[in-house]
């Protein structure tokens, strides 16, 4: 049996029993726990920096905003550009600035100790692995780090400002003002960036999936018409109830769908590759 099929001992570690196990489990609970609480107290003290940063696409002057108008302006289709008004955000409730500031805090505290949990959630199952998955998983892990935060940049900059501002505008008739709520607006936030960020793993989907030989480069291809119906009902589901946010949400997720199909024949050529040397 080759090496690579077993489980390392190099460190001669003992056999864990299952209270061992639930223990060190305890342990990094704890950790992961007290490194979020670090960071959401830290958000606490940001107030002011973090959600400058939180309502920035409801400025006029927002860097999506101006960047889009460049374009329109360049092509000639001045009057479809972005107007400068802010967005004016209401509350409603008593306590709802309080709660936000306390959730948001906790959300960015989350996301700050993202590659923190992964990095104890892999510490705590890397005696299970075999050598040649704890090779790959540095690899694995740091590209699910990078895809998810890669999918909340995209929303940040890209999908959420631009249906704001869409919506946040749009009138049926001048006489019916748009008052939007800070909890629906940091709400659409919070769940549009953490479906991003979700959907962006798809590539480290089609990896696994590929590898186990559940699908194929050519299985992709065959269904990539289908494959839109399917993301045009994921993106319905996710975004919120309207044609110019789903479009939106369409683009990147069929982008995701033709890297897959480029990740699904690399790791074909490997395991053709592989198969050659044995």
């Amino acid at each position: 049996m080759s090496d690579q099929n077993i489980p390392s001992d190099n460190d001669n570690e003992r056999e864990m029993t299952f209270w061992d196990h639930l223990d060190e489990l305890r342990k990094v609970l704890v950790r992961i726990v007290a490194a979020a609480l670090l960071f959401g107290c830290v958000a606490l003290l940001l107030k002011d920096q973090i959600f400058k940063a939180i309502l920035a696409p409801t400025e006029g002057d927002f860097i999506t905003y101006r960047l889009i108008n460049r374009l329109l302006e360049y092509l000639g289709m001045t009057s479809m550009l972005i107007p400068s008004n802010n967005i004016t955000l209401i509350n409603t409730e008593l306590a709802a600035q309080f709660m936000t500031h306390i959730s948001v805090s906790f959300i960015i505290g989350l996301l700050a100790t993202a590659p923190y949990i992964i990095y104890q959630q892999f510490l705590f199952i890397k005696p299970a692995l075999y050598d040649n998955e704890r090779r790959n998983s540095g690899r694995i892990l740091t590209a699910v780090v990078l895809l998810f935060y890669l999918g909340v940049v995209v929303d940040y900059f890209v999908i959420f400002p631009i249906s704001v501002r869409f919506l946040g505008t749009y009138q049926v008739d001048p006489s019916v003002a748009n008052t939007i709520t800070l909890s629906s607006y940091i709400s659409t936030l919070t769940t549009l960036s953490l479906m991003m960020g979700v959907v962006f793993e798809v590539p480290v989907l089609v990896y696994f999936l590929t590898r186990m030989g559940i699908i194929s480069s050519a299985l992709l291809k065959k269904y990539r018409r289908h494959s839109f119906i399917v993301i045009l009902i994921i993106s319905a589901i996710i975004t919120p109830p309207d044609v110019f946010t789903l479009i939106l949400m369409c683009l990147p997720l069929y982008g995701l769908y033709e890297v897959g199909i480029v990740i699904a024949r690399r790791v074909e050529r490997r395991k053709a590759a592989l198969q050659k040397e044995e």
